[in-house]
């Protein structure tokens, strides 16, 4: 079954959702600089200039958005850097030992998050594979599609 590669060019476009952590860094300011969580609205909040639009955007908007916020009431040409630190975990369902939430690590593919489930049941359907990723509808993936932060990957069970 030949499925297009799911996300090698999503993922360097990463976009931020809920439970993702971000380091952020503005130059020379370290009070204003931290660890920060995208809470369940999108929003990180930020010392001094409050909260800041982060879900669905990718790092670099957010270090636009962040500097935006900054300039030119509090700072002028304030340098932002945002890095993911620890990305939202990714889930497996279905015919494998241990369905679940699993941390993401980049570079994951529908094998390793098979691996790291205990691996398939006897009655799984391995040629079946689908992913959920944005709420969209399900895709078909094989072992080496891409697997992203959020993403929920279905294992369905097979019929003799």
């Amino acid at each position: 079954m030949s499925v297009p590669a799911l996300a090698d060019a999503q993922v360097a476009g990463y976009r931020l959702g809920s439970g993702d952590e971000v380091k952020v860094t503005v130059f020379n300011h370290a009070d204003l600089s931290g660890q920060f969580t995208v809470n369940g609205e999108g929003m990180i909040s930020l010392p001094l200039v409050g909260d800041i639009k982060a879900g669905g955007m990718t790092p670099d908007e957010v270090e636009v958005g962040i500097k935006e916020a900054l300039e030119p009431e509090y700072l002028k040409n304030a340098s932002v850097n945002v890095d993911v630190l620890n990305y939202r975990p990714f889930y497996i369902l279905g015919e494998v030992n241990k369905p679940g939430s699993y941390p993401y690590v980049a570079g994951m593919r529908v094998v390793n998050a098979v691996a790291l489930s205990g691996g398939y049941t006897v009655r799984a359907s391995q040629g079946k594979i689908f992913i959920e990723r944005g709420g969209q509808k399900k895709i078909p993936a094989d072992p080496q599609s891409a697997v992203l932060p959020g993403d929920i990957v279905h294992v369905p069970e097979r019929f003799f």
